[in-house]
């Protein structure tokens, strides 16, 4: 694996980890093995991503229209996530990486509902990579949300209309204290958002890798973030 620009790292990087499906099908493996292996595959990533210095990595771990797919698969990503919570959090905890789980946790089933404000609740103080884990969660929902806080707040008094900005906006995302993404990497080829921080990407750097997620190595990775680091970024802006 080749040495990463460090001093261009992306602050915040997400990740739309796309492609365990079609990995199972390809090894002639149920869909829940794939989901499986893509679990080892984050595990190296968010490793790397906690010793190189990345400020925030956010991955998208369950959707709001994930509840469509088959009994047996939704079944099973449960239960892995349960499972992965259990094993993963002593080495997490250890390694100062601090959990926010970015979604509806009330509409999740009452133990992984809980292991996951278990893991919020054990890492708050941590100081490390800052683990933004989105299950049950949706842009379009997160947008509508915010927009009934501000609502809320302006009904009671509590503020104006015209208090109401892109500061005031982005403070009632889940986001709130953490800096825009950087660099989104959606894994299998696939070039769309999926309804996926749809107001914090707006200006990220985009990569797409072809490789299938639970195949996505250490050297893909430092890929994405080499290819980041040879960005020029201008917000809107023209290089003068």
């Amino acid at each position: 694996m080749s040495e990463t620009n460090t001093t261009r790292l992306p602050r915040h990087v997400a990740i739309i980890m796309d492609g365990n499906g079609r990995w199972a099908k390809a090894h002639k493996l149920a869909v829940a093995q794939g989901h499986r292996q893509g679990t080892e595959a984050l595990r190296a990533i968010i490793r790397e991503s906690s010793d190189i210095g990345i400020e925030a990595l956010t991955i998208y771990a369950f959707s709001t229209e994930n509840w469509r797919r088959s009994r047996a698969e939704v079944s099973a990503l449960m239960s892995l996530l349960l499972e992965y919570f259990t094993s993963e959090i002593d080495e997490l905890d250890e390694k100062n990486v601090c959990i926010r789980i970015l979604g509806d946790k009330d509409g999740l089933p009452a133990p992984q509902r809980d292991a996951l404000i278990a893991a919020e609740t054990r890492t708050a103080r941590n100081t490390g990579l800052k683990l933004n884990i989105a299950i049950n969660y949706g842009g379009r929902a997160e947008i509508v949300r915010a927009a009934r806080m501000l609502a809320q707040k302006a009904v009671s008094g509590e503020i104006t209309p015209e208090d109401i900005d892109e500061n005031a906006f982005a403070a009632a995302l889940y986001t709130h204290d953490l800096p825009d993404v950087d660099l989104l990497i959606r894994t299998s080829g696939e070039m769309r958002l999926s309804n996926f921080l749809l107001y914090q990407c707006a200006y990220a750097e985009m990569e797409f890798p072809t490789v299938l997620w639970p195949d996505f190595s250490l050297a893909d990775y430092h890929a994405a973030l080499e290819a980041f680091a040879a960005r020029d970024r201008r917000f809107g802006g023209r290089k003068q």
